[in-house]
């Protein structure tokens, strides 16, 4: 779930707050689910350079903030609760009750939720495919655009079928539906890209295998997160108990925490077209 508001406990005076009645469909948050408070928060700074503040929701909560920014939340409940250890994107909708309703009518299903989080609503999903992701209904985090840029750069769903998984969620989160503040779908060649104000946001692809063994392969969402050093990320992870899954030069490296949730660090500014296409030469060459 949203382990702090995305509006990070109210505006300051004078900021402008967005709400996911004009923006909706897009990433809004993203969250860890992990064991041990202090050891993650020792990985991030590490890796990533994250600061950190309280959250509500009490003493195993924690706020990642990134140049000041709000990023992502941390909740070390994964054994207490018996959670998995992983990221969760959450996606904004405009009524919590309507998405959760549309999931389960579609043959996803409903783990948590939704529940009240002032200022807003959120609920924890799987998609037909078992893949989780969470909603959130409220208030976004304030300045809107500074988040945007601060956050992930995008998602990924890992997939069987990108184009029935693009029809799941375009009609839970309604996608292309052409009103104001919705999400706009395109496809690209065996890739399903979703654009939130002309940004790429996400992106959905083929390939995943249900009942594979290692959980990197089954259907799941991947975070990226921007950042100007890939090769030093990799490095510290290393260093501070987590591993390097795949690592793509100077452009990009999958990763894994010293918990086992894995996550993906791109250069800050590389153009994702471009990667793709270098990515489609080195396969064919």
């Amino acid at each position: 779930m949203n382990h702090d508001s995305p509006a990070g406990g109210g505006a300051p005076r004078g900021k402008e707050v967005v709400s996911t009645h004009s923006v909706f469909g897009a990433p809004c948050w993203v969250s860890l689910t992990s064991r041990d408070l202090q050891a993650t928060q020792d990985f991030y700074t590490a890796v990533l350079g994250w600061r950190w503040r309280t959250a509500k929701l009490g003493e195993h909560f924690r706020i990642a903030l990134a140049g000041g920014v709000p990023v992502a939340g941390i909740a070390a409940v994964a054994s207490m609760w018996q959670m998995a250890v992983a990221w969760t994107p959450y996606f904004a909708v405009r009524d919590a009750d309507v998405a959760v309703a549309r999931v389960r009518e579609r043959g996803g299903t409903a783990a948590v939720g939704p529940l009240s989080f002032p200022p807003g609503r959120a609920a924890l999903l799987a998609d037909r495919d078992g893949a989780t992701f969470g909603i959130w209904q409220g208030d976004l985090v304030t300045n809107w655009e500074a988040w945007r840029q601060a956050a992930p750069t995008f998602v990924r769903l890992h997939t069987r079928d990108a184009f029935d998984a693009a029809m799941f969620y375009g009609e839970i989160l309604d996608w292309a539906t052409g009103e104001p503040g919705c999400c706009e779908v395109e496809y690209d060649g065996g890739e399903v890209l979703l654009r939130s104000e002309g940004d790429v946001v996400a992106r959905v692809d083929s390939g995943a295998v249900e009942a594979a063994p290692d959980p990197s392969v089954r259907p799941h969402w991947q975070i990226h997160f921007a950042v100007t050093d890939v090769p030093a990320c990799a490095r510290a992870a290393e260093k501070h108990g987590g591993s390097v899954l795949r690592e793509d030069g100077e452009r990009e490296a999958i990763l894994r925490d010293a918990d086992g949730a894995q996550f993906t660090v791109t250069a800050r500014g590389v153009c994702w077209a471009e990667i793709d296409l270098t990515k489609q030469i080195e396969r064919e060459g």
